[in-house]
Protein backbone atom coordinates (compact mmCIF):
# COMPACT_ATOMS: atom_id res chain seq x y z
CA UNK A 1 0.00 0.00 0.00
CA UNK A 2 1.07 3.29 -0.84
CA UNK A 3 1.95 5.09 2.37
CA UNK A 4 0.82 8.81 1.04
CA UNK A 5 -2.25 7.56 0.28
CA UNK A 6 -3.76 6.26 3.85
CA UNK A 7 -6.44 7.92 5.51
CA UNK A 8 -7.39 7.91 8.80
CA UNK A 9 -10.90 6.12 10.05
CA UNK A 10 -13.09 7.83 12.55
CA UNK A 11 -16.22 5.51 13.58
CA UNK A 12 -19.69 7.79 12.22
CA UNK A 13 -21.21 7.59 15.98
CA UNK A 14 -18.39 10.44 16.87
CA UNK A 15 -19.02 12.38 13.66
CA UNK A 16 -22.56 13.70 14.25
CA UNK A 17 -23.97 15.70 17.20
CA UNK A 18 -27.07 16.99 16.56
CA UNK A 19 -30.01 19.57 17.73
CA UNK A 20 -32.13 19.77 20.91
CA UNK A 21 -28.89 19.52 23.56
CA UNK A 22 -27.32 21.97 25.93
CA UNK A 23 -24.09 23.38 25.41
CA UNK A 24 -22.80 25.21 27.93
CA UNK A 25 -19.39 26.41 29.31
CA UNK A 26 -17.73 28.43 32.21
CA UNK A 27 -14.80 30.62 31.38
CA UNK A 28 -13.22 33.49 33.17
CA UNK A 29 -13.54 37.03 31.68
CA UNK A 30 -12.52 40.01 33.18
CA UNK A 31 -11.57 38.58 36.64
CA UNK A 32 -14.88 37.22 37.25
CA UNK A 33 -15.86 33.73 36.18
CA UNK A 34 -18.64 33.72 33.77
CA UNK A 35 -21.43 30.51 32.49
CA UNK A 36 -23.34 30.55 29.93
CA UNK A 37 -25.88 28.00 28.61
CA UNK A 38 -27.07 27.83 24.99
CA UNK A 39 -29.90 25.43 25.00
CA UNK A 40 -32.67 24.74 22.07
CA UNK A 41 -32.83 23.98 18.14
CA UNK A 42 -29.91 26.95 17.01
CA UNK A 43 -27.19 25.14 19.57
CA UNK A 44 -25.29 22.85 17.85
CA UNK A 45 -22.16 21.40 19.44
CA UNK A 46 -20.01 18.76 18.39
CA UNK A 47 -19.18 16.23 21.01
CA UNK A 48 -16.45 16.38 23.25
CA UNK A 49 -14.92 13.65 21.53
CA UNK A 50 -15.11 14.84 18.00
CA UNK A 51 -13.80 18.21 19.55
CA UNK A 52 -10.98 17.03 21.35
CA UNK A 53 -10.16 14.87 17.57
CA UNK A 54 -9.76 18.26 15.67
CA UNK A 55 -7.45 19.97 18.80
CA UNK A 56 -4.17 19.68 18.27
CA UNK A 57 -2.39 18.13 20.74
CA UNK A 58 0.95 20.41 20.48
CA UNK A 59 -0.67 24.15 20.10
CA UNK A 60 -4.32 22.95 21.47
CA UNK A 61 -5.77 25.07 18.83
CA UNK A 62 -8.36 23.91 16.48
CA UNK A 63 -6.68 21.91 13.97
CA UNK A 64 -7.59 23.34 10.13
CA UNK A 65 -6.32 21.71 6.35
CA UNK A 66 -4.32 20.05 6.29
CA UNK A 67 -4.44 17.81 9.24
CA UNK A 68 -1.61 15.60 9.32
CA UNK A 69 -1.37 12.11 10.98
CA UNK A 70 1.06 9.78 11.70
CA UNK A 71 1.31 6.15 11.01
CA UNK A 72 -0.21 5.26 14.14
CA UNK A 73 -3.16 7.65 13.14
CA UNK A 74 -2.29 10.66 16.01
CA UNK A 75 -2.94 13.75 14.72
CA UNK A 76 -1.78 17.48 14.57
CA UNK A 77 -1.67 20.80 12.54
CA UNK A 78 0.09 21.95 9.73
CA UNK A 79 1.83 24.51 12.02
CA UNK A 80 2.74 21.87 14.48
CA UNK A 81 4.44 19.53 12.02
CA UNK A 82 7.15 22.05 11.22
CA UNK A 83 8.12 22.28 14.96
CA UNK A 84 8.63 18.73 15.68
CA UNK A 85 10.97 17.78 13.41
CA UNK A 86 8.99 15.10 11.82
CA UNK A 87 8.42 13.25 14.72
CA UNK A 88 4.93 12.20 15.98
CA UNK A 89 4.35 14.40 19.60
CA UNK A 90 2.35 11.66 20.78
CA UNK A 91 4.20 8.18 20.15
CA UNK A 92 7.81 9.64 18.73
CA UNK A 93 6.97 7.90 15.52
CA UNK A 94 8.47 9.34 11.77
CA UNK A 95 6.08 11.33 10.34
CA UNK A 96 5.56 10.61 6.90
CA UNK A 97 2.94 13.11 4.59
CA UNK A 98 -0.22 11.91 5.43
CA UNK A 99 -3.40 13.66 5.64
CA UNK A 100 -6.07 12.91 7.78
CA UNK A 101 -8.87 13.15 4.97
CA UNK A 102 -11.69 11.58 7.23
CA UNK A 103 -11.21 14.55 10.28
CA UNK A 104 -10.93 16.93 7.45
CA UNK A 105 -14.04 16.01 6.55
CA UNK A 106 -15.50 15.58 9.66
CA UNK A 107 -14.88 19.17 10.27
CA UNK A 108 -16.84 20.24 7.39
CA UNK A 109 -19.79 18.48 9.09
CA UNK A 110 -19.45 20.66 12.49
CA UNK A 111 -21.80 23.95 13.25
CA UNK A 112 -20.33 25.70 16.19
CA UNK A 113 -21.15 28.79 18.36
CA UNK A 114 -18.37 31.74 18.34
CA UNK A 115 -15.90 31.02 21.18
CA UNK A 116 -17.33 34.77 22.50
CA UNK A 117 -21.01 33.89 22.71
CA UNK A 118 -20.71 33.80 26.55
CA UNK A 119 -20.09 37.36 26.12
CA UNK A 120 -22.81 38.29 23.81
CA UNK A 121 -22.25 36.97 20.13
CA UNK A 122 -25.35 34.84 19.34
CA UNK A 123 -23.47 33.78 16.03
CA UNK A 124 -23.12 30.08 14.89
CA UNK A 125 -20.71 29.33 12.27
CA UNK A 126 -19.64 26.20 10.12
CA UNK A 127 -16.27 24.73 11.78
CA UNK A 128 -14.14 26.26 8.81
CA UNK A 129 -15.76 29.59 9.02
CA UNK A 130 -15.77 30.46 12.73
CA UNK A 131 -12.15 31.08 13.28
CA UNK A 132 -12.46 33.96 10.33
CA UNK A 133 -15.76 35.72 12.48
CA UNK A 134 -14.15 35.51 15.54
CA UNK A 135 -10.95 37.06 14.32
CA UNK A 136 -13.40 40.56 13.61
CA UNK A 137 -16.26 39.88 15.83
CA UNK A 138 -17.39 42.50 17.59
CA UNK A 139 -17.76 41.00 20.86
CA UNK A 140 -14.42 39.79 21.24
CA UNK A 141 -12.30 41.45 24.24
CA UNK A 142 -10.28 44.74 24.03
CA UNK A 143 -6.78 44.88 24.29
CA UNK A 144 -5.71 47.05 26.91
CA UNK A 145 -4.70 50.67 25.09
CA UNK A 146 -1.45 51.51 27.67
CA UNK A 147 1.31 52.56 25.15
CA UNK A 148 3.81 51.97 27.98
CA UNK A 149 4.36 48.67 28.55
CA UNK A 150 3.57 45.31 26.49
CA UNK A 151 0.12 44.77 28.78
CA UNK A 152 -1.49 41.86 27.83
CA UNK A 153 -4.49 42.30 29.80
CA UNK A 154 -8.20 41.78 27.61
CA UNK A 155 -11.56 42.83 28.69
CA UNK A 156 -14.24 44.98 28.12
CA UNK A 157 -14.82 48.59 28.41
CA UNK A 158 -15.67 48.60 31.59
CA UNK A 159 -12.92 45.97 32.64
CA UNK A 160 -10.34 47.68 31.15
CA UNK A 161 -10.89 51.05 32.38
CA UNK A 162 -10.43 50.30 36.14
CA UNK A 163 -7.19 48.14 34.72
CA UNK A 164 -6.15 51.23 33.88
CA UNK A 165 -6.87 53.21 37.05
CA UNK A 166 -5.76 50.97 39.04
CA UNK A 167 -2.97 49.43 37.34
CA UNK A 168 -1.61 51.57 35.30
CA UNK A 169 -2.12 54.70 37.55
CA UNK A 170 -3.29 56.47 34.52
CA UNK A 171 -4.84 60.52 34.60
CA UNK A 172 -8.42 60.04 34.76
CA UNK A 173 -10.77 62.86 33.82
CA UNK A 174 -14.57 63.85 32.78
CA UNK A 175 -15.43 66.08 30.29
CA UNK A 176 -14.98 66.86 26.64
CA UNK A 177 -12.32 69.58 27.02
CA UNK A 178 -8.64 69.08 28.21
CA UNK A 179 -5.87 71.15 28.62
CA UNK A 180 -2.31 69.18 29.05
CA UNK A 181 1.04 70.27 29.65
CA UNK A 182 4.34 68.01 28.53
CA UNK A 183 7.61 68.17 29.71
CA UNK A 184 10.96 67.12 28.76
CA UNK A 185 14.13 68.47 29.73
CA UNK A 186 16.07 66.53 27.49
CA UNK A 187 13.82 66.65 24.22
CA UNK A 188 17.20 65.20 22.14
CA UNK A 189 15.81 61.73 23.60
CA UNK A 190 13.34 60.47 21.67
CA UNK A 191 12.99 56.95 21.61
CA UNK A 192 10.63 55.24 23.68
CA UNK A 193 9.52 58.93 24.82
CA UNK A 194 5.95 58.04 25.89
CA UNK A 195 3.92 60.20 28.44
CA UNK A 196 1.72 59.29 30.71
CA UNK A 197 -1.93 57.96 28.87
CA UNK A 198 -5.14 60.29 29.58
CA UNK A 199 -8.79 58.71 29.69
CA UNK A 200 -11.57 61.10 29.40
CA UNK A 201 -15.22 60.20 30.12
CA UNK A 202 -17.59 62.17 27.88
CA UNK A 203 -20.76 61.42 26.22
CA UNK A 204 -20.75 58.07 28.52
CA UNK A 205 -17.66 56.94 26.34
CA UNK A 206 -14.21 57.00 26.99
CA UNK A 207 -11.14 58.06 25.44
CA UNK A 208 -7.71 58.13 25.15
CA UNK A 209 -5.38 60.57 24.80
CA UNK A 210 -1.59 59.93 23.29
CA UNK A 211 1.87 61.94 23.57
CA UNK A 212 5.15 60.48 22.63
CA UNK A 213 7.88 61.10 20.64
CA UNK A 214 9.41 59.19 18.02
CA UNK A 215 12.25 58.99 15.00
CA UNK A 216 9.93 59.79 11.67
CA UNK A 217 12.73 59.32 9.21
CA UNK A 218 15.28 61.02 9.69
CA UNK A 219 13.60 64.00 11.49
CA UNK A 220 12.59 63.75 15.47
CA UNK A 221 8.70 64.41 16.36
CA UNK A 222 6.11 64.56 18.68
CA UNK A 223 2.73 63.42 18.32
CA UNK A 224 -0.84 63.41 19.78
CA UNK A 225 -3.67 61.29 18.70
CA UNK A 226 -7.36 60.21 20.00
CA UNK A 227 -8.11 56.67 20.73
CA UNK A 228 -11.68 55.62 20.68
CA UNK A 229 -12.55 52.62 23.45
CA UNK A 230 -14.91 50.93 21.52
CA UNK A 231 -15.18 49.84 17.82
CA UNK A 232 -14.48 51.45 14.68
CA UNK A 233 -18.01 51.95 14.02
CA UNK A 234 -19.15 53.79 17.30
CA UNK A 235 -15.60 55.85 17.09
CA UNK A 236 -17.20 57.76 13.69
CA UNK A 237 -19.69 58.97 15.54
CA UNK A 238 -17.10 61.23 17.30
CA UNK A 239 -14.44 64.15 16.00
CA UNK A 240 -11.68 65.81 18.25
CA UNK A 241 -9.49 68.59 17.55
CA UNK A 242 -6.16 69.02 18.98
CA UNK A 243 -4.03 72.38 19.19
CA UNK A 244 -0.64 73.36 20.00
CA UNK A 245 0.83 77.16 19.97
CA UNK A 246 2.72 79.78 21.09
CA UNK A 247 4.83 82.99 20.31
CA UNK A 248 1.27 84.19 17.62
CA UNK A 249 1.39 80.97 16.53
CA UNK A 250 -0.75 77.78 16.57
CA UNK A 251 -1.18 74.18 14.65
CA UNK A 252 -3.99 72.24 14.36
CA UNK A 253 -5.82 68.84 13.85
CA UNK A 254 -9.21 67.50 13.47
CA UNK A 255 -9.99 64.03 12.92
CA UNK A 256 -12.07 61.18 13.92
CA UNK A 257 -10.87 58.96 16.66
CA UNK A 258 -9.10 55.37 16.11
CA UNK A 259 -11.04 52.86 17.74
CA UNK A 260 -8.36 50.70 20.08
CA UNK A 261 -9.09 47.79 17.95
CA UNK A 262 -6.46 49.30 16.22
CA UNK A 263 -2.74 49.16 18.20
CA UNK A 264 -1.05 51.94 19.22
CA UNK A 265 1.89 51.37 17.68
CA UNK A 266 -1.18 51.08 14.14
CA UNK A 267 -2.00 54.50 14.81
CA UNK A 268 0.81 55.67 15.26
CA UNK A 269 2.72 54.65 12.64
CA UNK A 270 -0.07 55.41 10.14
CA UNK A 271 0.64 60.04 11.44
CA UNK A 272 -3.09 59.51 12.03
CA UNK A 273 -2.49 62.73 14.37
CA UNK A 274 -0.94 65.86 15.05
CA UNK A 275 2.69 65.42 14.62
CA UNK A 276 5.30 68.34 15.24
CA UNK A 277 8.41 68.25 14.36
CA UNK A 278 10.91 69.07 17.58
CA UNK A 279 12.32 72.40 16.23
CA UNK A 280 8.97 73.64 15.82
CA UNK A 281 7.94 72.34 19.63
CA UNK A 282 10.71 73.62 21.02
CA UNK A 283 9.66 77.16 19.45
CA UNK A 284 6.62 77.02 20.66
CA UNK A 285 8.32 75.87 24.58
CA UNK A 286 9.90 79.11 24.08
CA UNK A 287 12.80 80.64 26.46
CA UNK A 288 16.10 79.02 25.33
CA UNK A 289 14.34 75.75 23.63
CA UNK A 290 16.45 73.63 25.21
CA UNK A 291 13.86 72.31 27.33
CA UNK A 292 10.36 70.94 25.73
CA UNK A 293 7.16 72.97 27.26
CA UNK A 294 4.24 71.87 25.15
CA UNK A 295 0.95 72.58 26.12
CA UNK A 296 -1.77 70.58 23.95
CA UNK A 297 -5.68 71.59 24.74
CA UNK A 298 -8.21 70.18 22.64
CA UNK A 299 -12.17 69.08 22.56
CA UNK A 300 -13.86 66.11 21.74
CA UNK A 301 -17.71 66.71 20.52
CA UNK A 302 -20.21 63.78 18.91
CA UNK A 303 -21.97 64.05 15.76
CA UNK A 304 -25.22 64.23 15.48
CA UNK A 305 -28.11 64.23 12.74
CA UNK A 306 -30.19 67.27 12.45
CA UNK A 307 -33.62 65.44 12.01
CA UNK A 308 -34.67 68.46 9.70
CA UNK A 309 -32.07 69.32 7.73
CA UNK A 310 -30.44 65.74 7.21
CA UNK A 311 -26.97 67.50 8.06
CA UNK A 312 -24.58 66.32 11.05
CA UNK A 313 -24.21 69.37 13.79
CA UNK A 314 -21.28 68.99 16.48
CA UNK A 315 -22.78 68.07 19.84
CA UNK A 316 -20.85 69.94 22.14
CA UNK A 317 -20.37 68.68 25.73
CA UNK A 318 -20.08 71.31 28.44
Amino acid sequence: MDIDSIECVIDNDEIHHHLNHQFSSTKSHGGATVATNIVGPTAIAPATSVYELLECPVCTNSMYPPIHQCHNGHTLCSTCKARVHNRCPTCRQELGDIRCLALEKVAESLELPCKYYNLGCPEIFPYYSKLKHESLCNFRPYSCPYAGSECAVVGDITYLVAHLRDDHKVDMHTGCTFNHRYVKSNPREVENATWMLTVFHCFGQYFCLHFEAFQLGMAPVYMAFLRFMGDEEDARNYTYSLEVGGSGRKLTWEGTPRSVRDSHRKVRDSHDGLIIQRNMALFFSGGDRKELKLRVTGRIWKEQQNPDSGVCIPNMCV
